[in-house]
């Protein structure tokens, strides 16, 4: 049976350790907070006090953490992954992470004979409770065939996007549309109420045609309620839509409706509401309509 150690136990880690134990991997979860090892545990899993516990007979560990710092610390720490790591490891940083750090890490990986890819994931918390993610992976090709049999346990389209790094940059392209979608649907949703018109109707035909989109599908219903409780947080957008801006600058490229929607984003967050869904969008665009 392969071992996987699986570092990050959080709103999409904990999911997808589970979905892995119930594939039949032996799993190995640490996580910071003692509640989220103990609700592995409850699913078949089992539960380690330490990175260097978690990782030491694993064949494969998966990290899912909140930002490159994290990574750094998980991986190349003293007591991290890879002063822990059996000869061929092989890594799958799920977090979504800067692009360069990403190749850092590969290389470092590779100088101690442990093979990386970065592979981060979008279908936020449902996606990881149904093991439908969409997993956009960088890597050598022969360790993306290597990582299948666990990534098709988490994950339902499964893509090799390129060398290193290069699933990080899928993904911030991915976490761009997304911001830009949401700030569009919530601007959509203020405007139909505004005018009286059935909202819950209006969503349903305007899914159902050419600007359908996962937001209406999977948000919306939440979004007219105002119910924004985390699948995903502001605060964790905000950090993603900065790895967006950087790189698109050091690419020399212009996002300007990408530059407006992370300032509104950035404004949400400076004023405490960080913790809220991203969908937490419509509060602002409701304010500024004096609704």
């Amino acid at each position: 049976m392969t071992t996987i150690g699986f570092i990050g136990l959080g709103i999409m880690g904990g999911p997808m350790a589970a979905n892995l134990v119930t594939a039949g991997f032996d799993v190995v979860g640490y996580n910071r907070s003692r509640p989220a090892v103990e609700r592995l545990e409850q699913a078949g899993g089992r539960g380690a006090g330490s990175i260097a516990e978690a990782t030491r007979d694993a064949d494969v560990v998966l990290t899912m953490v909140p930002d490159s710092p994290d990574v750094e610390a998980v991986v190349l720490a003293d007591d991290g992954v890879l002063a822990n790591a059996k000869p061929d490891l092989l890594l799958i940083d799920c977090s979504t992470i800067r692009p360069d750090t990403s190749r850092e890490v590969a290389e470092t990986a590779r100088r101690h004979g442990v093979r990386a890819l970065d592979a981060p994931v979008s279908g936020g918390e449902k996606g990881a409770v149904d093991g439908t993610l969409s997993i956009m992976v960088g890597g050598e090709a022969a360790d993306v065939e290597a990582a299948r049999p666990v990534l098709d346990a988490v994950g339902k389209t499964i893509v090799h996007v390129g060398p290193a790094g290069a699933g990080q940059t899928v993904k911030a392209a991915n976490q761009l549309i997304v911001a830009g979608t949401l700030e569009l649907v919530a601007e959509a949703i203020v405007f139909l109420e505004a005018h009286g018109v059935d909202t819950d109707a209006a969503v349903e035909v305007l899914a159902g045609g050419l600007a359908g989109n996962a937001i209406l599908d999977r948000k919306a219903a939440a979004m007219l309620r105002r119910d924004f409780a985390p699948g995903f947080r502001l605060a964790l957008h905000h950090k993603d839509l900065g790895i967006v801006q950087a790189a698109a600058r050091e690419a020399g490229v212009v996002i300007p409706l990408g530059s407006a929607v992370s300032q509104l984003v950035a404004a949400l967050v400076a004023r405490g509401d960080g913790a809220l869904d991203h969908s937490g969008l419509l509060k602002l665009v409701q304010e500024l309509s004096g609704r």
